[in-house]
């Protein structure tokens, strides 16, 4: 059983070695090696310490602990940074462990930022994913529709960009209750 809960300054170092794994392991090929290769925890620890600690009360961070409680995953959100698309939410980063992904956990934490984002009072929300990665499916899967695309400058590459949305999110969180009400 996995268990989605708020992530506390004290998760910080996890958070940033799930990112720098997980991106090792799904963009390579993607971005450039000397990139991956040298992304520094430490940097990334800090940068998280700064983002659960400064943390507005639009910013969203959550956990997945696994069932000997090991965080696995983790997934950030907050206000949709402007594009001119009309989402008001987004959601920023969504990883989970290699040896993790395909569990649920993901969809779990996807769920639970709809969830935060519709009580904070956004009615929508987008995730921009490279369009290479393969987990551009899972968000399909999750019911997001392809909305844009764009090119990103990243690390002396040009990075190719799909962002997916959920009009909707008040209708979404209440469909997924009601689908979990029903197999309880």
């Amino acid at each position: 059983m996995v268990r989605i809960r708020p992530a506390g300054l004290s998760d910080a170092a996890t958070i940033a070695d799930i990112q720098v794994e997980t991106w090792r392991d799904t963009y390579a090929g993607l971005i450039p090696d000397r990139t991956l290769l040298g992304l520094p925890r430490t940097s990334h620890t800090e940068s998280w310490r700064r983002v659960l600690r400064d943390s507005r009360d639009d910013s969203i961070t959550r956990v997945a602990e696994g069932p000997d409680s090991r965080v696995v995953g983790f997934a950030n959100a907050g206000r949709a940074r402007p594009t001119n698309l009309p989402h008001d939410g987004e959601v920023y980063t969504l990883y989970v462990l290699p040896d993790h992904q395909g569990a649920g956990h993901g969809r779990r934490l996807l769920g639970a930022l709809f969830s935060a984002l519709s009580a904070a009072g956004r009615r929508s929300a987008l995730v921009w994913v490279l369009a290479e990665n393969p987990a551009r499916f899972f968000y399909e899967a999750m019911g997001g529709i392809l909305i844009a695309t764009r090119e990103e400058p990243f690390h002396g590459v040009v990075l190719n960009e799909c962002a997916y949305g959920w009009p909707d999110l008040r209708r979404l969180v209440e469909t997924r209750t009601q689908a979990s009400d029903r197999s309880s």
